[in-house]
């Protein structure tokens, strides 16, 4: 007899894991990721000598980004369209491209530290706006993301469609507005 599909979207291991133990996990994780990033933007110092292909990776990052946002996209009319074999691959992929984003940006950051925005006038609290909305609506989609897969692989899909309904615009609004904080603050350096 086949699985259902329901049996092919879940990963026994991941069903078994208590709530709890997995909550408590994804928050750490989410807790020491954003510590980390703090610390190399604020508290550690920049390298003195950056290699030419540091330089050219908030072109990558903004690229990322706007992968994760087309992908993000593509993944909610799949699951509109009851597509959900579609809509895992694509939130899948989403998921990595903004892994590897992370990672190149921490990347970047552990050489050049924090980047100022030398802009001045109106554009000046348009992109702190941005700025400020990012980072904290960014320090909350990775528990929020990490959460939505956990409930999605364990099976748990009724209590998946309500955390994603808070993770989608928020990962939607941090992938839009980082390809903008790249665009801005690279008409500005």
């Amino acid at each position: 007899m086949e699985p259902s599909l329901n049996e092919k979207l879940t990963i026994q291991f991941i069903k078994e894991i208590n709530v709890r133990k997995a909550l408590a996990l994804i928050l750490t994780v989410s807790g020491i990721a954003l510590l980390f990033l703090l610390y190399l933007l604020y508290f550690r110092e920049a390298t003195e000598v950056t290699a030419d292909w540091v330089t050219q990776l908030p072109a990558l990052n903004a690229f990322l980004n706007s992968g994760s946002t087309l992908l993000i996209l593509a993944g909610f009319i799949a699951i509109k369209k009851r597509n959900f074999i579609m809509h895992m691959k694509l939130m899948l992929t989403a998921f990595v491209t903004s892994a590897l984003f992370l990672i190149s940006y921490l990347i970047y950051h552990a050489y050049v530290g924090h980047t100022p925005f030398p802009g001045e006038g109106w554009i000046r609290p348009v992109y702190f706006f941005i700025l400020i909305t990012h980072i904290i609506l960014s320090a909350t989609v990775v528990p929020l993301v990490l959460t939505s897969y956990y409930f999605a692989f364990a099976g748990k899909f009724q209590t998946h469609r309500k955390v994603s309904l808070w993770t989608f615009p928020i990962w939607l609004y941090v992938s839009v507005t980082g390809v903008m904080i790249f665009f801005i603050l690279n008409a500005y350096i």
